[in-house]
Formats: structure tokens, sequence, C-alpha cells
């Protein structure tokens, strides 16, 4: 166990240290090319093309010309993350083949809360103000410890530049949607300041008739986000960034019940930052709230139901960078990671302590091969502490082409709702109970004579849940064909364990079941991407992808093999064995992905457009035969391609407009893919004030 004495005293130390130190200290990055440095895979400045793992950047000028307004929008058109919808509406990111809930999402390097049923909605973001998107590719918990399992998302804010600078732009969009945005922006010397403004609304839209709800109620939100900076002395900076979130969702439901969900969000962090010789030193606070508070009442106004969300996170950090020499560098950090969450059904307010290590070897042996070695260390009481190691490098063959492998280890701890939760529905009559609180609850339950059958024994919830965790392999193969085509390729396997799901646990009385969760699964995910790109000349390029996607939990793999799944076609026909040919995989899954962008800009003219693809096959969505296994005879999604236009055109130095239609085709799957609406057309103008 680390003492807190312990980390006092290395704070103070470091601290004496560092501001010790002469301050003309520069990061040093290979190849570095400012136009794609990337910083989250190493915490440190480097270029793109220098990092030996899988990670892609997302740039300002490809979302502009998209004309995206949420992050969703964006990550949807990336191949091989699939945004997906969770219980509770919001779309989280798929990432080879692992669920939404085990990528960490970060703003400006640091996490984002609220993962009310497990998914981190993309919506809440708005992309006005995005300066790139860095997406890191498998198992990251090397250096962002829990939640890192499939890899991370960062999302890098934009900077002020020199004088004073504002835009202003608004978009329209079919469903009576509006996207405004404002940024205001003043660096002079050694200080600099910058307001962005976000305001989203949408009448929302109901693509199922009859049912009482509507598929996305009526909402708006608002952002604003603040950034401070300034030079105290030569080598010594302070920033303060400061993001605060609403949204407001009118709630319809069956039976005449109207309600409102509330939502709010506040992340400030403040750093310190000190350059010497070969030392760089990052003291970090950063503090985060989510709250939400929701209601239905019925048509006389009586309350119906009422629940709410508050979440508190608060992470000291202390990070240096120590630079031996030209080819060596060494990254040190820890902190503290404090967690609470006080919610409806929880019996208690749960508390998490977690302190940290973590330390990254960076080496450059020759100008051809560059060497990454990290680990880190995660104290935890409720469960087993995590050590998640790394190791990742790059050969290149010739300065056009080289091969990357890295290997890592994520985990993710169980979340408080797996561990606290009490809820039975009072109209199903259903019950679902966190793992830490069987006990209590199972014997209240048996106690007012509402269990009919114990299934699992309770002293099974003795030990402690197990943290779930992925190990994930990536080789990649990068080359320059010619000065027109680009050619990218990564092979990638996940093996996951201790997955978390629910079981029935117990039968009540009144016919429905107790829930709980435990550790169960053990998932295989493995393919393959590759990523092909073409510039003609000054005006035409084109890019291409695919992926291939396996999925299977290994577990109902082996029993298909053994021929101990069952199905029928219907109800009442008979049953027949299945074989492994039959056994399709993970749900949500689709064995097949591919993109195609399309882009011709005409500087000569200001003028610019794109078409982009996405193609998704088919993928599994429930057991219809009732055999607790995805095979061929279940409910699939079909198969579909969409597809996306616009074009933009600069009509003077301060005046751009735009305008597109998303869903070209028009597909519609109003039964069972709830974010696709049909056509949307969409118009947006853009001001610069400066």
């Amino acid at each position: 166990m680390i003492k807190k004495s312990t980390i006092y005293f290395i704070l103070i130390l470091f601290s004496k240290f560092v501001l010790g130190q002469p301050s003309n200290f520069k990061i040093d990055s290979t190849n570095n090319n400012l136009d794609e440095v990337f910083i989250t895979a190493t915490k440190t400045e480097r270029a793109l093309s220098s990092l030996p793992l899988n990670a892609s950047i997302i740039k300002k000028d490809e979302i502009e010309k998209t004309n995206a307004t949420r992050l969703s929008d964006v990550i949807n058109e990336e191949l091989g993350l699939i945004t997906v919808s969770d219980f509770g509406g919001g779309e989280g990111i798929q990432m080879q083949g692992l669920d939404s809930e085990y990528t960490l999402i970060l703003i400006d390097n640091q996490p984002l809360i609220g993962r009310t049923a497990g998914t981190l909605d993309l919506n809440r973001i708005s992309v006005g103000n995005i300066k790139q998107i860095e997406i890191v590719r498998g198992p990251s918990s090397s250096l962002y410890g829990n939640n890192a399992f499939a890899g991370v998302v960062n999302i890098i804010t934009e900077e002020p530049k020199t004088g004073l600078k504002g835009n202003f732009s608004s978009s329209y969009e079919t469903h009576n949607s509006f996207d405004n945005n404002v940024l205001f922006s003043y660096k002079k010397n050694n200080f600099y300041s910058s307001v962005f403004f976000n305001n989203y609304s949408s009448d929302g839209y109901d693509l199922i008739e009859g049912d009482g709800l509507n598929t996305v109620n009526k909402f708006k939100t608002n952002t604003i986000q603040i950034k401070l900076g300034q030079n105290l002395s030569k080598g010594l900076k302070i920033k303060i960034n400061a993001r605060y979130y609403t949204q407001l969702v009118d709630n319809i439901a069956p039976n005449s019940l109207t309600g409102e969900t509330f939502t709010s969000e506040d992340n400030i962090n403040f750093i310190i930052s000190h350059q010497a010789d070969k030392i760089r030193t990052d003291f970090e606070v950063y503090f985060s709230s989510y709250f939400g508070d929701e209601f239905l009442d019925d048509e006389q106004g009586n309350r119906f139901s009422e629940s709410f969300y508050d979440q508190i996170f608060l992470k000291p950090e202390i990070k240096t960078v120590y630079k031996i020499s030209n080819k060596k560098e060494f990254v040190f950090g820890l902190g503290n990671e404090y967690e609470t969450l006080n919610r409806t059904y929880f019996e208690i307010e749960p508390k998490q302590n977690s302190p940290f290590i973590y330390f990254q070897y960076d080496y450059n042996p020759n100008e051809k091969v560059n060497l990454i070695l990290g680990g880190r260390f995660d104290k935890y009481k409720e469960y087993k502490s995590q050590v998640s190691p790394k190791f990742s490098g790059i050969y290149k063959i010739q300065h056009n082409e080289s091969i990357k492998i890295s290997t890592g280890y994520g985990y993710k701890t169980p979340d408080f709702r797996q561990l606290y939760f009490n809820f039975s529905n009072s109209t199903v009559g259903y019950t679902v109970i966190g793992y830490n609180v069987v006990d209590d609850v199972l014997n209240q339950l048996i106690s007012e004579g509402q269990i009919a059958n114990i299934i699992v024994p309770i002293d099974e919830f003795e030990d402690p849940l197990s943290p779930e965790s992925s190990f994930g392999v990536n080789i990649g193969y990068e080359r320059d064909l010619d000065e027109k085509i680009s050619l990218s390729t990564n092979l990638f396997s996940n093996s996951a364990k201790n997955l978390i799901d629910y079981r029935v646990i117990a039968n009540k009385t009144n016919g429905q079941n107790v829930f709980s969760y435990y550790n169960v699964n053990n998932v295989s995910t493995f393919g393959f991407d590759i990523n092909t790109k073409y510039k003609a000349d000054n005006y035409f390029s084109l890019s291409v992808g695919y992926q291939l996607l396996y999925a299977y939990d290994l577990d109902a793999r082996k029993a298909f093999e053994n021929g101990e799944v069952y199905a029928r076609l219907t109800p009442t026909s008979p049953a027949f064995r299945l074989n492994k040919k039959d056994y399709f995989g993970l749900y949500n899954r689709s064995r097949h992905m591919g993109v195609i962008k399309i882009n011709y800009n005409n500087l000569d003219k200001n003028f610019s457009t794109n078409l982009r693809f996405k193609y998704r096959s088919k993928y599994g969505l429930y057991d219809s035969n009732s055999n607790n296994y995805l095979d061929k005879y279940d409910k699939f999604v079909n198969g579909h391609l969409t597809g996306n236009v616009n074009i933009n055109k600069i009509i003077n130095s301060k005046l751009t407009l735009s305008a597109g239609i998303e869903n070209i085709f028009n597909y519609l799957d109003s039964e069972n893919i709830s974010n696709l609406s049909g056509r949307i057309y969409f118009c947006r103008v853009g001001y610069n004030i400066n």
C-alpha cells in the first residue's frame, strides 16, 4: 500500500528539484511534424508517423469539411469505430469489437464521467472548437488506468492564437435542429484566454407510431468552455481549463406520462507546468461533477416516478518528463483518483480512493528503431490492485515504409452500479441487485415473502467481483507506394477475461426474477483493417478502408463445438442440434465494415465538396430462439450502406456557406436502428469576426 505521507514527500521532492533547474527545455519528438503532433499515446508530444502504436488523428479541417456538429457524427465515419446506443439512449464507441463501456473518452487529456448506463454519450460533445481528435486503438491502461480497456479517444480543443480572434457558425437541419457556435480568443505576450459557447437543440423524431414514445425526445443543450493561461516566469506556466454542459429533455412515456430530464456537467483543470534543461514537470488538479434529475408525472400532475444521479471525480496528478539524451526519454507520474456516486436505488453512497503510479521509457537506439516500455500500478480497496504493462516498437524499413507492434494490458474495475444497485421495476416486477449488496437485499426480500426459490446460493457472493481485463496485440504496416498512394494495415487481437454479465439468482413469488452480476465471459476479438489513400492532384483525393472482425464468447463457441446447443425454427417446432458453423459471435458486431471518402477541393475557386460512404454488414440483435446464444437462426439487423454529401463555399475571408445531405439513400430500420431517422438536409453559415 502506498502511504499518503510517501506521496506527499515525493511531490515535495519533485517540486524542489524541478523548480531549481534552468529553463531552455524543449521536448524533442521523433520526426517532429507540428501538423501531426500526437499526445494521447505517450503523454508526450510525438509526430503521428513516429508512433509505434495503432493511432490516428482526425484534424480540424476534416471535421469542418463534413460540417459535423457532434462527436458521434465524426466517429461514426471512421473505419473500425461503431457508434452504438445503450439502454439510456446515449451513443458510445465500439472499438475492435469491444463494447463502448470499455473505451476511455478524454477532453484535453482528462476523463469525462457520467456513464449512467455504462456508456458515455458522444452527443454531449460539440465539435465546434475541436482542434483534433486523437484515437489510440488497443488497451491503454499503462498510462490511463481504469476504463482504457479497448482504447482511448482524446478530444483536443483549440488553443488561442496571437491577437484577438473570433468566429461564429450556425447550422440548421431536418427535425428543426439547430447548432450554434461562438468562439472568442485573445493572446498577447504571456497571457491568453478563450471562450467557446455552443447551443444545440432539436424537436426530436418518432420512428414508430402508436407506441406512446418518441424515438428521440425534444431537447436542448448548452456548452461553455473557458481557457486561461499565463507565463509566470521563464519556464513556468499556469493554465485553467473549465467546461460547463447542460441538457434538458422533454420526456414522453406511455399512459400519458410526461416529464423532464435535466443533466449538468462541470469540468475544471488547473495546471502548473515547469520546463527546465532536461526536465518538464506538470502538476494538475482535475475536478469533474455530473448531475442528472429525471421525473414523470401523470395527467393529473401527480409524480409517477423520479430518479437522480450525482457523481463527483477528483484527480491530482504530477507528471515528469526527463530527457536523458537525444535517444532516451523517461516519463514518470503519480496521483490519486477519488470518486463518489449518489443515485437513486443505491443503499449507500459509495466512494473510491485509488492512488496510482506509472512510468514510460522511450528509447531510440538508432534512426530506424523506436521502443517504448511502460507500466502502471493502481491501488484499490474494494478489489484487486492492478499492474498494467505495455510494450510497443516501430522499425522503419526505409523512410516511407515501417512496421510497428504494440502489446498491452487493459482493465476495468466493477462500476458502482454493478456493486451497489438495488432496483425493483414497479410495473413488470423484476429486481436487479448489485453484487456487494446481494446478502442484505436478498435476505430482506426473503423476510418480506417475495422469494419463491433461490437459484444461486448467497455464499457465492462472498469473494469480491473481479475486475475485467484485456490483453491486446496490434501489428501494423505502413508504406507510401509513391507520392500519390499510401497504404496502412493493422492486425489486431484482444483477449478479454472476467467480463461482467448478469444472471438470474432467484425467482420471485410474482413470477419474475432477481438478477445480479458475476464474472463469466472470456471473449476473443480479432481481425484486421486496411486503409489506402490516393491523391490524384491538388484537387481530388480518395480514401478507402475495410475491416474484418471476429468477436466470440469462448465459452459459447466451445458449447457449439461440443454439440450442446439446440434451436427451434418456431416455438412449437422440434428442437435440433447446432454445430460450430451456426455460432455467429457476439451481439451487435458486424463481420465486415467499409469506408469510402471522396474529396474535391478547389482552392482557386474557394470551393470544396466531399462524399462519404460507410457499409456495415449484418449483426445480431437478440436471441430470438431462447437458447441464450447468438446463432444464425436469431434476429439480425441487415447489412446496410449509408452515405453523406456536402458542399462548402468560401464567399470571402469572413464568410463561408455550406449545405449537404446526411443518409442520402434514406436508409431506415425503425424497429432496430434508432439513430437513423431517414434523410437529413442541412445548411450552415460560418463567419470570422476578425
